[in-house]
């Protein structure tokens, strides 16, 4: 059995893990991750009981109990940095001893569903559109730094997508990364009232997204390639910033992962709902009823 050492896994004083400062009995097998510490609340407002409440920077965690289940509704805050931190340490939780610092015998694996925001991008995804993203374009590089990357990945489809982009070869590009998300887990959740497609999980909010403020960007037309890629019938739907990392660590961690998304922007028809926020429950009411 695997050894991790202090510097390795970073265990607080009080027995919960370094970041997130979650003990290893406050975490459910089916964990729901948003962005904003914010919605953890509106999440946890449909629980009929809560275990524990911990916050810790952006991270922001509840366990409670809904109609019988027992679910951990977790904030990582923006961005794949972040989603390393929250996916390693959730698995340490679930699979580590913290008291010997040795790996658990018996493999416990965690359902997680991310519910997010996001800017739609085809003419069928426009603002209020549920997205439930079956693949996800990692512009990141998070899985890049991993062992195992191209045994999950789909590399037919990143050369595809590189290809049409014409990045290949490009150093001042990403070398973006394609992962599916846990298929038993998207039939469960999008059920048949969501629109399935390919996301772009995007380094940053606004270069990465094609967004020009006063900085020009690398590849003016990025986005109009985006929208006219296709590739054995999928189209890139949606773009957000956190899917391609949860989906690409729980595939190699041996964990179930998805994330659906509200559009709040159509980037096509430049449209946007600021106000999402009055809306977005609807979604978080059919997660909460299908993990």
């Amino acid at each position: 059995m695997k050894y991790f050492a202090p510097s390795e896994l970073i265990i607080n004083d009080d027995g919960s893990v370094f970041h997130l400062h979650v003990k290893p009995e406050w975490l459910a097998d089916k964990v729901i991750l948003v962005g904003d510490p914010g919605r953890v609340s509106l999440v946890a407002s449909h629980f009929e009981q809560k275990e524990c409440e911990v916050e810790s920077r952006e991270f922001r965690t509840i366990t409670g109990t809904y109609r019988g289940k027992r679910i951990t509704v977790l904030s990582t805050g923006i961005g794949c940095d972040n989603i390393d931190i929250v996916m390693n340490e959730l698995d340490a939780l679930a699979n580590i001893n913290f008291a010997t610092r040795m790996e658990n015998a018996r493999f416990r694996q965690l359902e997680l569903v991310r519910i997010g925001t996001c800017g739609g991008l085809q003419p069928y995804t426009p603002v209020g559109t549920y997205v439930c993203s079956e693949k996800s374009i990692g512009f990141d590089g998070l899985l890049n730094f991993y062992a195992g990357r191209n045994a999950v990945c789909d590399l037919p489809f990143e050369r595809a997508f590189l290809n049409h982009m014409g990045w290949s070869g490009n150093l001042c590009q990403p070398n973006p990364y394609v992962i599916d998300a846990d298929t038993d887990l998207i039939g469960r959740i999008a059920a048949d009232d969501m629109v399935r497609g390919v996301t772009i999980a995007a380094g940053g909010f606004f270069g990465p997204q094609g967004r020009e403020l006063r900085v020009p960007l690398a590849d003016p037309h990025q986005n109009e390639k985006i929208e006219t890629f296709e590739y054995q019938g999928h189209r890139i739907t949606n773009f957000e910033m956190e899917g391609s990392a949860l989906a690409g660590l729980a595939r190699l961690m041996g964990h179930k992962a998805m994330t659906v998304c509200m559009v709040i922007a159509n980037r096509l028809i430049q449209e946007a709902n600021t106000g999402y926020k009055n809306t977005i429950d609807g979604l978080i009411e059919k997660v909460l009823e299908r993990i």
